[in-house]
């Protein structure tokens, strides 16, 4: 599963991307112009930015966090990764302050968390299953490494590898140090990325220790509870009672080494991070047995435990996993973070094997269980994603555990990296979107153009605009597996797509040369997509979708009737209308329903007769775009009837 040496691909820079399409690029700017400003507005009204000050004292309100940390760190990721692709002073100045703000928190010995530096002081690592230490840590580390990135500035890099050393430190196998791990994972993955920023192998070897101990036994978690004597910061709503403790080592994946876990379990935003994790550290040294564990933990979840949107985790009770099939709409939990963390996954699993399957799932996930966390007007966000609603759920502008807001903002400021990849010999194309892509084959600078209008339309043009001499290399492009009939020509001249399609994806071997151009056309006819048998909540009903886009119902649509009470027919034809003035401009589906005559009761709670049924026009518009208007009902999932 592992490509070894120089074939292996390798995504492009984000910022090697820049966006000039109608669908990714004024939702990015939106990120930039407004989201990224209303959220740091956000953690400074709620005191997350000067907490780092440490001048909290006992009485006051509010008491600082145990993750805040990570709320301020993903705030600067997304700043950073915005700075990257347009220099903004103000912006970078109000960075710099919050760097500051870091650098002077971090205490001498390079340990960095205002809780435990001003709340609890002296309680250091001893609630590693609760409090989230080393998740906040985690979140720091990737802020420093994207800041550095993106400015050249080493402040917060700095401030990070001091923190990096400080945990190298207290956590490993050596006498006197902690056999411990993160009780939510993010900690492993940020190491990789430091590593691969510094070239320190130290950070390699930590994330290694903390994905190798997890799961092993004596279980770390139980150990840590008897020797702290006192409940742990959640242990409310998570008891540490004997017949908990099976339930609860699930709930974080420590239930298994991982390398033997088979199944995804727990909360789904932990298992997101640990499995990103296994994929990278697969990858840096060729542990072919993490490989096989990632692979059979993708099946599993993609064969049994995911929404259509891409949405994973159907339960609030745990923010996670249940039972195979468990996919209920309504109660769905399918958090933002989890969809989030399933297109990291993705993206990682894609660079270990190019397999258009991995990237099936990071589009399905990304156009639409992401992208339904933010509203149009980049200001209020979901927490949770239910794929049906009575009216009653809303985007909110914050949250007290506000982890998804900034997650958004920090992917879709980061989008242009899941666009491409290369060797020194291929150049893969993922995703379709137009815009400008500057990059390195071998010895030859090549800069390459998309147009399109996807997700809308599928004719794709790519052409190379800029190669200093003609140049022999392959040229991949995904298929998408929702597209059957797809057409490929390359400067006029057709191409057999089915002669070199191999796991979804088209390969054109040749010499390139500058002004050569492909054109790829994906029909988008309008498909339905049915559930597993085994899929109780979707029994006897049908899904819309169309290219990458899955669609819903919303009552302010269709006022005739309620929207559980529609029925499509198996024969029913539906149109797709481009209305560039709605929701920002989207296609939308339109047809006939059948809904019931409720006069055949005549005021009446039952009746023996065989109601009419009576023909409704229906309109359907993409599930992301869902609740952005006036409140009300909301289902993806329709009554199919039955001829």
């Amino acid at each position: 599963m592992i490509r070894e040496g120089q074939s292996r691909l390798y995504p492009i820079e984000f910022n090697a991307v820049n966006f000039t399409d109608t669908f990714w690029a004024p939702r990015i700017k939106l990120v930039r112009e407004q989201t990224i400003p209303f959220q740091y507005e956000q953690c400074q009204e709620t005191g997350r930015i000067d907490a780092l000050r440490l001048d909290w004292k006992p009485g006051q309100e509010p008491v600082p966090h145990i993750f805040w940390e990570s709320d301020v760190a993903k705030w600067l990721e997304a700043a950073s990764y915005s700075l990257a692709t347009h220099p903004d002073l103000e912006l970078d100045a109000l960075v710099d302050q919050v760097v500051a703000l870091l650098a002077g928190a971090q205490q001498p010995d390079g340990y960095l968390n205002v809780y435990f530096t001003v709340v609890e002081p002296g309680r250091r690592w001893t609630d590693l299953r609760d409090a989230h230490e080393l998740y906040c840590a985690g979140h720091l580390i990737e802020a420093g490494v994207a800041h550095f990135q993106a400015t050249g500035k080493r402040q917060l890099l700095d401030v990070v590898r001091r923190y990096a050393d400080h945990i190298a430190t207290v956590f490993g196998p050596a006498p006197g140090q902690k056999r411990g791990y993160c009780g939510h994972e993010e900690i492993e993955l940020a190491l990789v990325k430091l590593y691969r920023t510094t070239g320190d192998e130290r950070y390699l070897r930590q994330s290694q220790y903390f994905v190798d101990e997890r799961g092993q036994q004596p279980f770390y978690f139980e150990q840590e509870a008897e020797q702290r004597g006192t409940p742990g910061f959640f242990a409310t709503t998570f008891p540490e009672r004997d017949q908990e403790r099976v339930k609860y080592r699930e709930y974080n994946q420590s239930h298994q080494p991982v390398r033997e876990q088979t199944q995804v379990v727990g909360h789904s935003v932990r298992a997101m991070y640990l499995y990103c994790a296994m994929a990278d550290l697969a990858r840096e040294v060729g542990d072919e047995t993490l490989a096989q564990a990632c692979e059979r933990l993708w099946q599993h979840l993609t064969t049994r435990r995911m929404y259509l949107t891409g949405g994973i985790g159907s339960s609030s009770g745990n923010e996670g996993f249940t039972s195979d099939y468990d996919l209920p709409n309504e109660s769905a939990y399918a958090e933002t973070c989890a969809a989030v963390g399933l297109v990291f996954w993705a993206h990682r699993m894609l660079h270990l094997e190019c397999d258009g399957r991995y990237t099936d799932v990071l589009e399905r996930a990304l156009y639409n269980g992401v992208l339904s966390g933010i509203s149009l007007d980049g200001k209020k966000f979901f927490y949770v994603n239910p794929l049906a609603s009575s009216g009653d759920a809303h985007r909110y502008e914050w949250f007290g555990c506000a982890c998804c807001p900034p997650n958004i903002a920090r992917l879709l400021s980061s989008l242009g990296q899941y666009v491409y990849s290369q060797n020194d010999s291929e150049l893969v194309v993922h995703l379709y979107a137009s815009g400008r892509a500057q990059l390195q084959l071998g010895a030859q600078a090549v800069t390459v153009q998309q147009a399109t209008n996807y997700p809308w339309n599928g004719a794709v043009q790519i052409a190379i605009e800029a190669l200093a001499e003609p140049t022999t290399f392959n040229f991949k492009l995904r298929i998408p597996g929702w597209c059957s009939e797809a057409v490929l020509r390359v400067n006029g001249s057709a191409v057999d797509v089915t002669a070199t399609l191999d796991k979804g994806y088209v390969s054109i071997e040749r010499s390139w040369q500058a002004g050569d151009v492909i054109e790829l056309e994906l029909p988008m006819a309008v498909t339905r997509v049915y559930a597993h048998p085994a899929v109780k909540a979707d029994q006897g009903c049908v899904a819309l979708q169309r290219g990458p886009i899955v669609y819903c119902l919303e009552a302010v649509d269709n006022t005739a009737f309620p929207l559980h009470e529609l029925e499509l027919p198996v024969t029913q034809p539906l149109q797709a209308t481009f209305q560039p003035d709605l929701l920002d401009g989207v296609v939308t589906l339109h047809g006939s329903a059948l809904a019931e005559n409720a006069a055949d009761w005549d005021g009446q709670l039952y009746t023996m007769q065989r109601p009419r049924l009576q023909e409704t026009p229906i309109t359907a518009i993409p599930y992301y775009a869902w609740d952005n208007r006036q409140p009300g009902a909301m289902r993806v999932w329709i009554r199919e009837h039955q001829a």
